[in-house]
């Protein structure tokens, strides 16, 4: 007898799907659903235009995407694995798309929700998951990103107010954004502080001229003599402890999404071996092709697992942020080398945006340095183990 085997999914070649629950896959197949039918159509021309398509985030709210891991606040409530899913396939589209999400749900909605006052969450939270209101996160200086603890911004009690100064770069969303969740220096440690749009002294300016994550809003946020009630501040955390404990959010939520930029380049480029054909036959039936493809494959497979694994951790509350370090590490490195080599096997082609390569490429020089570069996380680590700091 023969049997018969069914063949394997190219995007999932050990069969993670098999390990999701089912409210997992309903929120993959609404989220795959969505990506497919209106962001992958808009995304190149967003790109091509400098522009974040706006006209999303109504539909973006609407599947619950926002937010999606807060219990209550009109919040789905989802999940750590459903996040991860919901970066995966908005990525597929392209990183802005997800970019926007990660930083609304992580950096902007978990700290107001995990150390701000009551007051604070009614106020923000049901209005940012309906997509009414637009955060940023204001963490990164110029004078240095991978180094939080040289922060120059800083704010002083005046009275019952506090009167802020500085400045923040490569914000996403910073130009759009209703309230910036900004981090300062102050007497009494590091502090978050919700600072609003409108607020005298409070300015921000686009970045342009952007060759990556052109889809993506980003900006410089200036603050002169920004006066702040202390309604302002968020209450529940001082010390470096608050921004750092987003970052490891928002870098679960990327090690996830680098994951759909990577797919979108493998199913790319096997459509285009199987119809190229060069010297009498197609290209996805050489040697040299097929060993590509399958390093993409099992760079991607790897990624997975570990984002699966991390997931699950996550969700039993033993996440430990140097579990993170190592899955953004890993991940964001095989989603921009599979971005480049797939690009590579387009020939000619593959410096046009018809074909989706050269724009997660770019889009991954971006990710693979925001939320701690590489450098960053080799190092975390590296302190893990051996017990030494080598940052300094």
């Amino acid at each position: 007898m023969t049997s018969s085997k069914t063949a394997l999914n190219s995007m999932d070649l050990f069969d993670v799907r098999a390990e999701l629950t089912g409210e997992e896959c309903m929120v993959q197949d609404s989220v795959a659903r969505f990506v497919d039918e209106q962001a992958i159509p808009l995304m190149r021309e967003a790109f091509e235009q400098h522009r974040f398509p706006r006209e999303l985030i109504s539909q973006v709210a609407e599947l619950g995407l926002l937010g999606s891991s807060i219990d209550g606040y009109d919040c789905a409530g989802l999940n750590s694995i459903c996040y991860g899913l919901i970066c995966q396939e908005l990525e597929r589209a392209d990183s802005g798309l997800r970019s926007f999400v990660s930083v609304q749900s992580s950096l902007v909605m978990y700290p107001i929700y995990s150390y701000g006052s009551e007051e604070q969450k009614q106020r923000w939270l049901p209005a940012m998951a309906r997509g009414e209101a637009i955060g940023c996160f204001g963490l990164t200086e110029p004078q240095g990103g991978s180094d939080p603890s040289n922060m120059k911004t800083h704010a002083k009690r005046d009275g019952k107010d506090w009167i802020l100064n500085g400045s923040k770069m490569w914000i996403t969303n910073g130009s759009v954004a209703d309230a910036a969740v900004v981090w300062a220096r102050t007497d009494e440690g590091v502090k978050g502080f919700i600072v609003e749009k409108g607020m005298p002294g409070f300015t921000a300016q686009e970045i342009e001229n952007k060759f990556s994550l052109r889809a993506s809003v980003t900006a410089a946020l200036f603050f002169d003599n920004v006066r702040l009630p202390e309604a302002s501040v968020l209450p529940g955390v001082t010390g470096l402890k608050g921004p750092l404990s987003c970052l490891t959010q928002a870098r679960y939520g990327i090690t996830w999404g680098v994951i759909g930029a990577a797919q979108s380049c493998l199913n790319e480029v096997i459509r285009y071996t199987e119809d190229r054909i060069l010297f009498g036959r197609p290209l996805s039936h050489t040697q040299a092709i097929q060993i590509r493809l399958a390093d993409m494959a099992r760079r991607i497979t790897t990624a997975q697992l570990l984002s699966l694994q991390l997931g699950r951790l996550k969700d039993r509350g033993v996440l430990r942020p140097t579990q993170v370090s190592l899955a953004k590490w890993n991940n964001c490195r095989a989603a921009l080398d599979i971005a480049r080599d797939a690009r590579d096997i387009l020939g000619g082609s593959g410096i046009s945006a018809e074909f989706v390569p050269i724009r997660h490429m770019l889009n991954l020089e971006s990710v693979i340095t925001y939320e701690g570069t590489e450098t960053v996380h080799q190092l975390i680590v590296g302190k893990e183990l051996t017990g030494v700091n080598a940052f300094g």
